[in-house]
């Protein structure tokens, strides 16, 4: 193992009592393969990449992508049953031959899985997807029970979202025997509201370990931050370049907030970028870093993979302000209308508030 350089983490002025940031690993070469990982400690003591590879979209594209990343340095793989990337996901893994030790891998719960009874058998099917006996972190996708069976988005004739007979919670209590049984090493949430997580505090018997968010300059939910950081819940921002993607622009129910300019062409991120040599991008990324969060970017671009991984670089104190002052409140992700049910209802930035 030949060392290349060793970095000092980047101070977190945000972090929680709970969550302790481990110092920047140096950065290594072990056979062809470039390791670089930052990693957080979870409220259970399980550790988390930083900068995870999200596996969103292009589903044919992913298998190369993940083995792309898998090779660039990435540990962390975000992936979710309504993705259809699991198996693709399995196949990059045992192609690149990274240890399962070494790392990673989270998936999500479907909505129409969410009685307690299929919950397992959920997660036996994404864990024969990516061929692996546990996972390292299993999420609620969203609060909302859709009907249970075969069909993922099940309407009504009227063309309404055709609501479970159970709740959330009782999708919680079942997640919380996998992780007694050793089937997930540590279980959380994504797309909840405060007051969703409170219910979960009130009523489960494990604290969520993470709760995976829209986050980005536009959207900073300052005092939501704070507050789950009081309860040691980790934060994990998706979509960390706001609306760069497409699909908040093209998916039915947009309301066309997404349309506006693009957080990458901020001229802020731009003038920071260049301090530091960076993209708008990268510092985009590292804002979420500098915060104590980790970000799951996506892409099927190699250089676009290498550079997300490199977004580890410590901000100046004035120029996290001046990321602060981009904040618009602007959600993109928010198909309460679809989903027949009131998301982040306490929450900034909701069209359904």
């Amino acid at each position: 193992m030949t060392i290349i350089r060793t970095r000092t983490a980047a101070i977190t002025p945000l972090l929680g009592r709970h969550i302790r940031p481990q110092p920047t690993s140096c950065l290594y070469r072990a056979s062809t393969r470039c390791i670089s990982q930052k990693t957080y400690t979870l409220n259970n003591g399980v550790k988390l990449p930083a900068i995870g590879f999200g596996t969103f979209q292009d589903k044919e594209q992913q298998e190369s992508a993940v083995y792309n990343a898998l090779n660039a340095g990435f540990r962390h793989i975000d992936t979710a049953k309504v993705y259809d990337t699991e198996e693709f996901i399995g196949r990059a893994i045992r192609k690149a031959g990274v240890p399962r030790t070494d790392l990673f891998l989270t998936t999500k719960l479907w909505c129409n899985d969410f009685h307690p009874d299929d919950v397992e058998p959920a997660l036996d099917e994404a864990l024969a997807k990516l061929g692996t006996e546990h996972i390292d972190l299993f999420l609620t996708h969203y609060p909302c029970t859709f009907k249970r069976g075969t069909e993922r988005f099940p309407k009504g004739e009227d063309g309404i979202m055709q609501m479970g007979e159970t709740t959330y919670v009782d999708t919680w209590k079942a997640m919380e025997k996998l992780v007694h049984k050793g089937k997930a090493k540590a279980i959380g949430v994504s797309n909840f509201s405060q007051g969703e997580v409170q219910t979960l505090l009130d009523q489960g018997s494990i604290t969520p370990a993470v709760h995976q968010m829209e986050l980005h300059p536009y959207l900073q939910q300052k005092s939501f931050v704070e507050w789950q950081k009081s309860k040691g819940i980790h934060m994990m921002q998706f979509s960390p370049l706001a609306n760069q993607n497409n699909f908040y622009r093209d998916i039915y129910w947009a309301t066309g907030k997404a349309n506006a300019g693009r957080l990458i062409d901020e001229p802020i991120l731009k003038e920071i970028g260049e301090k530091y040599g960076k993209s708008p991008a990268q510092v985009a990324l590292a804002w979420g870093l500098a915060n104590g969060r980790s970000v799951i970017p996506k892409s099927v671009v190699d250089w676009q993979i290498t550079q997300n991984l490199e977004s580890d670089f410590p901000l100046d104190a004035e120029d996290l302000e001046k990321i602060g002052t981009l904040d618009k409140q602007l959600r993109f992700n928010d198909p309460s209308s679809a989903y027949n049910w009131k998301l982040y209802s306490d929450l900034e930035g909701a069209w359904s508030t």
